[in-house]
Protein backbone atom coordinates (compact mmCIF):
# COMPACT_ATOMS: atom_id res chain seq x y z
CA UNK A 1 0.00 0.00 0.00
CA UNK A 2 1.46 3.43 -1.11
CA UNK A 3 1.47 6.39 1.57
CA UNK A 4 -0.27 9.02 0.28
CA UNK A 5 1.69 12.15 -1.02
CA UNK A 6 0.44 14.63 1.92
CA UNK A 7 1.47 12.48 5.05
CA UNK A 8 4.48 12.73 6.69
CA UNK A 9 6.14 9.34 6.54
CA UNK A 10 8.10 9.16 9.83
CA UNK A 11 10.41 6.87 9.17
CA UNK A 12 11.31 8.87 6.07
CA UNK A 13 12.47 11.54 8.55
CA UNK A 14 13.69 9.38 10.60
CA UNK A 15 16.22 9.15 7.77
CA UNK A 16 17.18 12.20 7.36
CA UNK A 17 17.82 12.91 11.02
CA UNK A 18 20.16 9.64 11.05
CA UNK A 19 22.13 10.53 8.09
CA UNK A 20 22.70 13.98 9.64
CA UNK A 21 23.73 12.58 12.82
CA UNK A 22 26.08 10.05 11.12
CA UNK A 23 27.74 13.32 10.15
CA UNK A 24 27.13 15.51 12.54
CA UNK A 25 27.30 13.04 15.98
CA UNK A 26 26.68 14.58 19.15
CA UNK A 27 26.79 11.95 21.38
CA UNK A 28 28.84 8.39 21.50
CA UNK A 29 26.55 6.10 19.00
CA UNK A 30 25.53 8.70 16.86
CA UNK A 31 27.36 8.03 13.97
CA UNK A 32 26.16 4.74 13.65
CA UNK A 33 22.22 5.02 14.35
CA UNK A 34 19.91 3.47 12.47
CA UNK A 35 16.44 5.06 11.61
CA UNK A 36 14.16 2.90 13.09
CA UNK A 37 15.60 4.02 16.42
CA UNK A 38 14.39 7.72 15.96
CA UNK A 39 11.13 6.63 14.66
CA UNK A 40 9.56 6.87 18.25
CA UNK A 41 11.72 9.99 19.26
CA UNK A 42 10.19 11.37 14.90
CA UNK A 43 6.83 10.06 16.38
CA UNK A 44 6.38 12.21 19.38
CA UNK A 45 7.84 15.29 18.07
CA UNK A 46 5.38 15.48 14.96
CA UNK A 47 2.24 14.20 17.63
CA UNK A 48 3.47 17.17 19.55
CA UNK A 49 3.67 15.05 22.63
CA UNK A 50 7.46 15.54 23.29
CA UNK A 51 9.27 17.52 22.22
CA UNK A 52 12.73 18.92 23.66
CA UNK A 53 15.05 21.43 22.66
CA UNK A 54 17.72 18.88 21.72
CA UNK A 55 15.52 17.55 19.44
CA UNK A 56 13.76 20.52 18.17
CA UNK A 57 17.85 21.64 17.30
CA UNK A 58 18.41 18.44 15.32
CA UNK A 59 15.34 19.26 13.13
CA UNK A 60 16.19 22.66 12.53
CA UNK A 61 19.80 21.66 11.73
CA UNK A 62 19.49 18.28 9.99
CA UNK A 63 16.09 19.98 7.32
CA UNK A 64 18.56 23.38 6.97
CA UNK A 65 15.77 24.86 8.57
CA UNK A 66 16.34 28.92 7.95
CA UNK A 67 17.30 31.42 10.79
CA UNK A 68 13.86 33.37 10.28
CA UNK A 69 11.76 29.79 10.92
CA UNK A 70 14.14 28.55 13.60
CA UNK A 71 13.59 31.76 15.50
CA UNK A 72 9.99 31.57 15.91
CA UNK A 73 9.91 27.67 16.26
CA UNK A 74 12.38 28.12 19.34
CA UNK A 75 10.05 30.87 20.71
CA UNK A 76 7.26 28.61 20.15
CA UNK A 77 9.19 25.70 21.84
CA UNK A 78 9.25 28.61 25.28
CA UNK A 79 6.05 29.08 25.29
CA UNK A 80 6.28 32.92 24.39
CA UNK A 81 2.76 32.56 22.89
CA UNK A 82 0.96 31.35 19.48
CA UNK A 83 2.54 32.40 16.11
CA UNK A 84 -0.47 33.38 13.78
CA UNK A 85 -1.97 35.43 10.98
CA UNK A 86 -5.09 37.61 11.96
CA UNK A 87 -7.39 39.23 9.92
CA UNK A 88 -10.46 41.17 11.24
CA UNK A 89 -12.77 43.68 9.64
CA UNK A 90 -11.88 47.19 10.66
CA UNK A 91 -9.96 48.89 13.38
CA UNK A 92 -11.55 52.38 13.08
CA UNK A 93 -14.93 53.37 11.72
CA UNK A 94 -14.88 54.42 7.92
CA UNK A 95 -16.02 57.37 8.61
CA UNK A 96 -12.45 57.97 11.00
CA UNK A 97 -10.29 56.45 7.84
CA UNK A 98 -11.80 59.48 6.04
CA UNK A 99 -10.96 62.17 8.44
CA UNK A 100 -7.39 60.11 9.41
CA UNK A 101 -6.65 60.39 5.77
CA UNK A 102 -7.70 64.48 5.42
CA UNK A 103 -6.01 64.83 8.42
CA UNK A 104 -2.68 63.26 7.31
CA UNK A 105 -2.44 62.36 3.89
CA UNK A 106 -1.43 59.26 1.77
CA UNK A 107 -0.15 56.13 3.26
CA UNK A 108 3.82 57.28 2.87
CA UNK A 109 5.35 54.45 4.73
CA UNK A 110 4.91 50.82 5.83
CA UNK A 111 6.14 48.93 9.08
CA UNK A 112 8.49 46.16 8.99
CA UNK A 113 8.05 45.08 12.85
CA UNK A 114 6.60 46.38 15.55
CA UNK A 115 7.37 45.56 19.29
CA UNK A 116 5.29 47.59 22.37
CA UNK A 117 6.91 46.40 25.54
CA UNK A 118 4.72 48.17 28.20
CA UNK A 119 5.07 48.31 31.82
CA UNK A 120 2.57 48.69 34.71
CA UNK A 121 3.62 50.26 37.83
CA UNK A 122 2.68 49.45 41.36
CA UNK A 123 -0.03 51.59 41.88
CA UNK A 124 -1.71 49.02 39.13
CA UNK A 125 -1.95 51.87 36.50
CA UNK A 126 -0.29 51.43 33.26
CA UNK A 127 3.09 53.68 33.25
CA UNK A 128 4.46 53.52 29.93
CA UNK A 129 5.31 51.89 26.75
CA UNK A 130 8.58 51.50 24.94
CA UNK A 131 7.77 50.78 21.06
CA UNK A 132 10.35 49.89 19.19
CA UNK A 133 9.52 50.27 15.30
CA UNK A 134 11.42 49.37 11.87
CA UNK A 135 9.34 51.35 8.90
CA UNK A 136 10.15 51.23 5.09
CA UNK A 137 9.25 54.51 3.08
CA UNK A 138 7.34 53.31 0.16
CA UNK A 139 7.63 56.78 -1.68
CA UNK A 140 10.76 59.40 -1.73
CA UNK A 141 11.67 62.41 0.20
CA UNK A 142 9.88 60.82 3.95
CA UNK A 143 10.40 62.67 6.72
CA UNK A 144 7.69 61.98 9.41
CA UNK A 145 5.29 59.02 10.21
CA UNK A 146 2.42 59.34 11.80
CA UNK A 147 1.17 58.74 15.83
CA UNK A 148 -2.32 57.46 16.61
CA UNK A 149 -3.73 57.39 19.64
CA UNK A 150 -7.02 56.51 21.29
CA UNK A 151 -6.31 59.00 24.30
CA UNK A 152 -5.06 62.15 24.93
CA UNK A 153 -3.92 61.43 28.37
CA UNK A 154 -0.11 60.64 27.31
CA UNK A 155 2.96 61.97 26.83
CA UNK A 156 5.49 61.28 23.75
CA UNK A 157 9.12 60.71 24.30
CA UNK A 158 11.27 59.82 21.33
CA UNK A 159 14.88 58.54 20.80
CA UNK A 160 16.54 55.99 17.90
CA UNK A 161 15.72 57.20 15.02
CA UNK A 162 13.20 59.76 15.52
CA UNK A 163 13.95 63.88 15.55
CA UNK A 164 12.50 65.98 17.69
CA UNK A 165 8.50 66.22 18.61
CA UNK A 166 6.75 69.82 18.77
CA UNK A 167 2.86 70.30 19.39
CA UNK A 168 0.60 68.55 21.48
CA UNK A 169 -2.19 66.17 20.28
CA UNK A 170 -4.92 66.90 17.98
CA UNK A 171 -8.05 65.11 18.25
CA UNK A 172 -9.09 64.16 13.91
CA UNK A 173 -12.24 62.01 15.11
CA UNK A 174 -14.32 60.90 17.92
CA UNK A 175 -11.76 58.18 19.12
CA UNK A 176 -8.27 59.14 17.61
CA UNK A 177 -5.72 61.67 18.09
CA UNK A 178 -2.54 62.01 16.11
CA UNK A 179 0.39 63.74 15.86
CA UNK A 180 3.64 62.99 13.72
CA UNK A 181 7.01 61.59 14.62
CA UNK A 182 9.59 63.39 12.58
CA UNK A 183 12.34 60.96 11.22
CA UNK A 184 16.16 61.95 12.20
CA UNK A 185 16.83 61.28 8.68
CA UNK A 186 15.27 61.88 5.24
CA UNK A 187 14.10 58.82 3.70
CA UNK A 188 13.97 57.61 0.28
CA UNK A 189 11.69 54.69 -1.39
CA UNK A 190 12.69 51.34 -0.39
CA UNK A 191 14.93 52.64 2.50
CA UNK A 192 14.46 51.93 5.95
CA UNK A 193 15.52 53.13 9.77
CA UNK A 194 14.73 51.81 13.14
CA UNK A 195 12.77 54.07 15.51
CA UNK A 196 12.37 53.71 19.11
CA UNK A 197 10.15 55.96 21.11
CA UNK A 198 8.15 55.99 24.56
CA UNK A 199 4.67 56.85 25.46
CA UNK A 200 4.16 57.30 29.31
CA UNK A 201 0.78 57.81 30.41
CA UNK A 202 -1.82 60.20 32.36
CA UNK A 203 -4.19 58.09 33.16
CA UNK A 204 -6.07 59.58 37.08
CA UNK A 205 -6.31 56.00 38.23
CA UNK A 206 -9.55 54.73 38.48
CA UNK A 207 -9.04 51.12 37.92
CA UNK A 208 -12.08 49.83 37.64
CA UNK A 209 -12.58 51.65 33.98
CA UNK A 210 -11.85 49.07 31.29
CA UNK A 211 -9.23 51.78 29.64
CA UNK A 212 -7.22 51.50 32.71
CA UNK A 213 -6.22 48.34 32.24
CA UNK A 214 -5.99 46.89 28.90
CA UNK A 215 -3.67 48.01 26.43
CA UNK A 216 -4.43 46.97 22.81
CA UNK A 217 -3.04 48.01 18.87
CA UNK A 218 -5.32 49.27 16.45
CA UNK A 219 -3.88 48.17 12.69
CA UNK A 220 -5.58 49.69 10.32
CA UNK A 221 -3.66 48.33 7.16
CA UNK A 222 -1.66 45.18 7.45
CA UNK A 223 1.27 44.69 10.08
CA UNK A 224 3.70 42.45 9.92
CA UNK A 225 5.79 40.56 12.52
CA UNK A 226 3.83 42.22 16.01
CA UNK A 227 5.07 41.64 19.50
CA UNK A 228 3.15 42.93 22.67
CA UNK A 229 4.69 42.66 26.44
CA UNK A 230 2.95 43.98 28.97
CA UNK A 231 4.87 43.32 32.70
CA UNK A 232 3.35 43.94 35.78
CA UNK A 233 5.04 45.13 38.78
CA UNK A 234 5.23 42.32 41.70
CA UNK A 235 2.97 44.41 43.90
CA UNK A 236 0.47 44.69 41.38
CA UNK A 237 -0.72 40.98 39.97
CA UNK A 238 -3.82 40.89 38.21
CA UNK A 239 -5.99 38.17 39.30
CA UNK A 240 -6.90 37.38 36.14
CA UNK A 241 -5.71 38.32 32.26
CA UNK A 242 -7.02 37.76 28.94
CA UNK A 243 -5.96 37.68 25.33
CA UNK A 244 -8.55 39.77 23.06
CA UNK A 245 -9.81 40.98 19.86
CA UNK A 246 -11.87 43.90 19.41
CA UNK A 247 -14.93 45.09 16.70
CA UNK A 248 -12.83 48.61 16.32
CA UNK A 249 -11.48 50.87 18.67
CA UNK A 250 -14.95 51.70 19.60
CA UNK A 251 -16.16 48.09 19.55
CA UNK A 252 -16.75 46.02 22.31
CA UNK A 253 -14.30 42.47 22.79
CA UNK A 254 -15.01 39.99 19.91
CA UNK A 255 -13.29 37.04 21.17
CA UNK A 256 -10.78 36.60 24.31
CA UNK A 257 -8.60 33.31 25.81
CA UNK A 258 -7.21 33.80 29.30
CA UNK A 259 -3.84 33.73 29.22
CA UNK A 260 -0.95 33.33 32.41
CA UNK A 261 1.66 35.73 33.69
CA UNK A 262 5.20 34.32 33.16
CA UNK A 263 8.15 34.09 35.32
CA UNK A 264 8.94 37.64 35.02
CA UNK A 265 4.96 38.61 35.88
CA UNK A 266 4.48 39.16 32.17
CA UNK A 267 2.31 38.18 29.13
CA UNK A 268 3.33 38.16 25.59
CA UNK A 269 2.15 37.50 21.94
CA UNK A 270 3.76 37.74 18.86
CA UNK A 271 1.54 37.92 15.66
CA UNK A 272 3.32 37.05 12.02
CA UNK A 273 0.83 39.47 10.79
CA UNK A 274 -2.26 41.65 11.51
CA UNK A 275 -4.47 43.25 9.49
CA UNK A 276 -7.70 45.48 10.20
CA UNK A 277 -8.51 44.71 13.91
CA UNK A 278 -7.76 45.85 17.04
CA UNK A 279 -5.56 43.54 19.85
CA UNK A 280 -4.02 43.28 23.01
CA UNK A 281 -4.35 42.16 26.56
CA UNK A 282 -7.35 42.87 29.00
CA UNK A 283 -7.09 42.25 33.09
CA UNK A 284 -9.21 42.40 36.17
CA UNK A 285 -8.26 43.03 39.76
CA UNK A 286 -10.70 41.27 41.17
CA UNK A 287 -11.68 37.22 40.38
CA UNK A 288 -15.50 38.77 39.40
CA UNK A 289 -14.08 41.72 37.61
CA UNK A 290 -14.51 41.03 33.76
CA UNK A 291 -15.67 44.20 31.81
Amino acid sequence: MRARSDQITQLAVAEVLARYLWSHPRVTGDDDVLPRQLKDTVGRALSGALLSQPTLTLFIEAFGISDEDAYRLRRLWEGSGRISVLSGQRAVRPSTEVDLHAALGPRRHQTVSLHDHVSVGSDGRITRTRTLQVIEAIVDGLDSIPYLYDTSALTLEVGQGCGDVSGELQQVSKDVYATTIPLARELSAGETISLEYVTAYRYPGNLDDPQEREFRRAVMRRLENFDMRVEFHQDALPARIWWAVWDGVDGHILEREPVSLGAQHEVQRYLRSVEKTVVGFRWSWRPDQTE
